[in-house]
C-alpha cells in the first residue's frame, strides 16, 4: 500500500508543485508524480510513508486554491472488501468502534495499524463487498467525538474481479460449510485495546514518569506505540495513583517495563531503600480464574517468572472500586515475565466474557448486557437502564422474588467475610438478596432469596452465577448450568410453548437449553404455572425476557384500551419466581 491518490488537483498544478509541497512537509517519494487531468499518483518508500503522507496532506494542504485529497491508490478491481478507517478518537472505547462496524455487515477482521499520529487507524475486512461499499459511504465523514472518521478502500490482493458480492444478514457471516460444534457467529475484531494494563504506582514517582513538560510520558507512548493515562487527580491525597496503558500486549508490556525501570531509578536517585514492586490492577470478576483451582495458576506463573505474587483480599473492594491488586515482587525482569503471564489470562479470561455476552446478545435483539455491568467495562453509575422499556408514563414491571438454589458448600464464598459479599451484591444489583435457613444437616443446597426488578434480578443472578465459577465449585472447562423452575402467568406460558411446541423448541435449540412446560399442568390460585429450564444462566435469562416481555405487552393493551391505573396494571406482574439450583 505505498501508492498514492492525490485527487482535487488544480488543472494549473504540476509535478514540480507537488514535489515541492511533499518537500515541504518532509514527506519522502520513490518516483516521478504521474500528473493527471485533476488527479495524480506517486509512490512512497513504504506503507508507514504513505500512512504519513495520508494524514499530514490529506484535507489540509492548499495547491492553486484547491485543498488536495490523499488516500492509498487502489485499482478498481482490488476494491473489494477492506478498508481502512483513520482518525479514530483516542479516547475511544474498541466496543464502540465494533458496534458501530456490525451496523454495514459481517467483520472477519480489523487490525490496528501502528502510526505516529495521536489518532487510531484500522484496517478492516467486511465479508461481503456490498456491506464494504455501504460501510464507505456511511463512515466517511462520519462524526464521533469531533473526530470526521476517514474511510477508504486499501488493496484486496484476494479480490477476484468477478467475484459475487456475497449477501446475507448483517452481523452474520454468509453460509458455508457444515457447521460444527457452536454457531458460527463471526470472529470478534481483535482490537488492540480490549483489556489494557492497570498499573498503581506509588504517588512520588508520578513526576519521573511524566518527565519534564511531559517529555518521558510522550517518549514511552511513541516509542511502544500506547496511550498512557495517568490519574493524577483521582484520589486525592492517596499513596498510590492508577496509571493506564492502551495498546498491544507487547506495547502494554514494555510500557510496564519502561515505568518500572523509572520508578527503580527514582527509588536509587531519592535514596528508597525498600523493593519497589510491580502492582497491577484486575477486574474481580477475573481474579479467580487467574488464581486457579487450589491456587496452581498463580502457582505455575510464580514458579516460572521467580516472583513472589500477591492478592489483596475482597474485603478491599467497594460498590465503586470493583479491582484487585496484584502484587509482584522480583528482579525487573522477572516481574516484566509475570505481568506478560498475568495479563495473558485476564485477556483470555475477558474474551471468554465477551463471547459469551456476544452469543447472548445475538439471542435477544435490543438486549444492551453491557448496560447491566455484569462485565468489566460495562455502564455503570446513574439509573440502571431497563432491559425492556414499558409506553412513557404508564405501567411498569413490578419486583419479582426468585428463588435460586445454590450448592450448600457455596454459601460461605456468597456470603462473604461477616456478610461484606453479600451486601456489596445487594447494593450493587439493587436488590434484597437472603439465604434461608437449611432444610437439614445433610442438605446440598441452599436457597438464596432474590427480590428485585427485571434488571436487579439478571444483575444479581449474574454475579451469583459468575462467583460460583470463580470460586471453583466448577470446572475450568466447565460450564455453570443450573436447574430453574420459573413462576409464570398461564397466558405466558403458552407462549413458551408456541404452536405446536414450535417456540420451545426453537428456544432449546437456541440456547443449548433444556427447557419444559408441563402440558397437563392445573393453574395456581394466581393462574399461575411453572416452566423448567436445566441450562446456564442466559438459557434462564432468555424464559424470564419472554414471560416480562409478555407481561407488558398484555400490560400495555390494558393500558391503552382501557386505561386502567397504574397499579391495577401492576398486578399483572404479581408472580413469583422459583429458580432451583443443581449442577
Amino acid at each position: 500500500m505505498n501508492k498514492l491518490y492525490i485527487g482535487n488537483v488544480s488543472e494549473q498544478a504540476s509535478a514540480l508543485d507537488l514535489e515541492s509541497i511533499f518537500e515541504q512537509w518532509k514527506i519522502p517519494f520513490s518516483a516521478p508524480f504521474l500528473v493527471k487531468s485533476g488527479y495524480a499518483f506517486v509512490d512512497c518508500p513504504d506503507e508507514k510513508v504513505a500512512m504519513r503522507a495520508i494524514d499530514t496532506l490529506s484535507g489540509k494542504v492548499e495547491l492553486h486554491g484547491k485543498v488536495l485529497e490523499v488516500e492509498h491508490s487502489v485499482p478498481k478491481r482490488q476494491r473489494s472488501c477492506k478498508l481502512q478507517i483513520r482518525n479514530i478518537p483516542p479516547h475511544m472505547q474498541w466496543e464502540v468502534l465494533d458496534g458501530l462496524l456490525a451496523q454495514y455487515g459481517s467483520v472477519e477482521s480489523c487490525e490496528q495499524v501502528n502510526t505516529d499520529t495521536e489518532t487510531a487507524v484500522v484496517n478492516v475486512r467486511y465479508v461481503a463487498k456490498d456491506q464494504a461499499r455501504e460501510a464507505l459511504d456511511k463512515l466517511n465523514g462520519f462524526l464521533m467525538e469531533n473526530y470526521a472518521l476517514k474511510v477508504s478502500y486499501i488493496p484486496d490482493e484476494t479480490a477476484a474481479a468477478d467475484a459475487p458480492a456475497v449477501g446475507g444478514r448483517r452481523g452474520f457471516n454468509p453460509r458455508g460449510p457444515p457447521r460444527q460444534g457452536s454457531p458460527n457467529l463471526g470472529a470478534r475484531p481483535k482490537l488492540q485495546s480490549d483489556v489494557p494494563l492497570r498499573m498503581l504506582v506509588p504517588t512520588q514517582f508520578v513526576g519521573a514518569i511524566i518527565g519534564k513538560e511531559g517529555a518521558t510520558i510522550r517518549n514511552i507512548t511513541k516509542q511502544t506505540h500506547s496511550k498512557i493515562d495517568i490519574h493524577r487527580k483521582e484520589n486525592a491525597g492517596a499513596a498510590e495513583k492508577p496509571i493506564t496503558v492502551h495498546s498491544t500486549p507487547e506495547g502494554c508490556s514494555s510500557a510496564c517495563r519502561n515505568i518500572m525501570e523509572i520508578m527503580q531509578k527514582e527509588a536509587v536517585d531519592t535514596k528508597i531503600t525498600e523493593e519497589i514492586p510491580l502492582k497491577i490492577l484486575a477486574h474481580n470478576n477475573f481474579v479467580g480464574r487467574l488464581i486457579g483451582k487450589e491456587g496452581r495458576n498463580l502457582k505455575k506463573i510464580e514458579q516460572d517468572t521467580d516472583t513472589k505474587i500477591t492478592i489483596s483480599p475482597l474485603q478491599d473492594l467497594t460498590l465503586y472500586n470493583p479491582e484487585r491488586t496484584i502484587t509482584v515482587k522480583g528482579t525487573l525482569e522477572a516481574c516484566g515475565k509475570a505481568e506478560e503471564e498475568i495479563m495473558k489470562k485476564i485477556r483470555e479470561s475477558y474474551e471468554n466474557d465477551v463471547a459469551a455476552m456476544h452469543l447472548q446478545s445475538n439471542l435477544i435483539p435490543g438486549l444492551n448486557l453491557n448496560a447491566l455491568g455484569i462485565f468489566p467495562g460495562a455502564a455503570s453509575g446513574g439509573m440502571s437502564p431497563s432491559v425492556v422499556s414499558g409506553p412513557p408514563a404508564g405501567p411498569q414491571v413490578e419486583s419479582e422474588t426468585v428463588h435460586l438454589f445454590i450448592p450448600a458448600l457455596a454459601v460461605g464464598a456468597i456470603i462473604g467475610k461477616q456478610g461484606q459479599h453479600i451486601k456489596q451484591l445487594s447494593r450493587f444489583a439493587g436488590a434484597s438478596i437472603k439465604i434461608a435457613p437449611a432444610d437439614g444437616i445433610d442438605t446440598k443446597q441452599r436457597m438464596v432469596i432474590i427480590t428485585g426488578p427485571p434488571e436487579a434480578q439478571f444483575k444479581a443472578q449474574g454475579r451469583i452465577f459468575g462467583k460460583l465459577k470463580e470460586e471453583n465449585f466448577f470446572g475450568p472447562k466447565e460450564e455453570v448450568k443450573l436447574e430453574a423452575h420459573i413462576k409464570v402467568p398461564s397466558f405466558a406460558a403458552g407462549r413458551v410453548i408456541g404452536k405446536g411446541g414450535k417456540t420451545v423448541n426453537e428456544l432449546q435449540n437456541l440456547t443449548s437449553a433444556e427447557v419444559v412446560v408441563p402440558r397437563d399442568q392445573t393453574p395456581d390460585e394466581n393462574d399461575q404455572v411453572v416452566v423448567k429450564i436445566t441450562g446456564h444462566f442466559y438459557a434462564s435469562q432468555v424464559i424470564e425476557l419472554l414471560d416480562i416481555l409478555e407481561l407488558q405487552k398484555r400490560a400495555k393493551f390494558y393500558w391503552e384500551m382501557q386505561h386502567l391505573s397504574v397499579k391495577g396494571i401492576s398486578s399483572l406482574g404479581g408472580k413469583e419466581w422459583v429458580t432451583q439450583g443443581g449442577v
